[in-house]
């Protein structure tokens, strides 16, 4: 995938722009992204920038990463998925201000994508990106993802940075189909170990210029 050079630039801190991340990951994916959703992709990048940061949603400190460290970040999760099609359906437990859940929405326009955060003023920025984003794919909820009800489970549940392992794990099992499959995030320092039941997935150094490492959960 060739990004659209048109694309406007984006501020992506003092690594590689988004769109040579992007093309890096979207190869190791092979997931493909059209210049359409990278241009998306970009203004949300703007967007977490320009609103998610100041309210609050992410730390002020995270500007300088915005690229790597979140946006193709979340992308990578898509790498993790076992099969040749895309989720019917994915849910974002702890998403915070959305993230990996819309990237995800990008990667996968036909996927319905179900955003699952407590925090009300997180859950309010999502759907502010949503909207400014434009997709009709997202629907976001505010509830525990511990105890709330679980009104759509997904093929595919994720989870970012929401928690140990073991706590978001006994979650997503709550949230996922009986034969569906669990992503959380793993490392970014060095590979961890696997608990029961899971695989460690590896995503190689020439991708983010480090090695990342994801946990993933085949069905119970």
């Amino acid at each position: 995938m060739k990004p659209d050079s048109s694309s406007d630039p984006v501020p992506a801190g003092p690594g590689p722009p988004l769109e040579q991340l992007l093309q890096r990951a979207t190869t190791w994916t092979g997931w493909p992204i059209d210049p359409a959703r990278t241009r998306l992709l970009s203004r949300l990048a703007e967007w977490l920038l320009e609103e998610a940061i100041p309210a609050g949603g992410l730390g002020p400190n995270e500007a300088n990463r915005l690229a790597e460290r979140h946006l193709v970040d979340s992308v990578l999760f898509s790498g993790a998925w076992p099969k040749s099609d895309p989720p019917a359906t994915v849910v974002d437990l702890g998403s915070g201000v959305g993230l990996p859940g819309l990237a995800l929405a990008l990667v996968w326009p036909t996927s319905q994508v179900v955003l699952v955060d407590l925090s009300g003023r997180r859950v309010q920025l999502a759907r502010r990106a949503v909207r400014v984003l434009g997709l009709q794919n997202v629907q976001v909820r505010q509830a525990d993802a511990a105890t709330a009800p679980v009104e759509r489970p997904g093929d595919l549940v994720v989870a970012r940075a929401a928690g140990s392992p073991d706590v978001v794990g006994n979650w997503a099992r709550r949230w996922a189909k009986p034969d569906g499959w669990i992503v959380m995030a793993g490392s970014h320092r060095s590979r961890p170990d696997p608990g029961p039941g899971e695989e460690i997935v590896s995503v190689p150094e020439d991708v983010l210029d480090r090695p990342v490492w994801l946990r993933k959960i085949a069905p119970a």
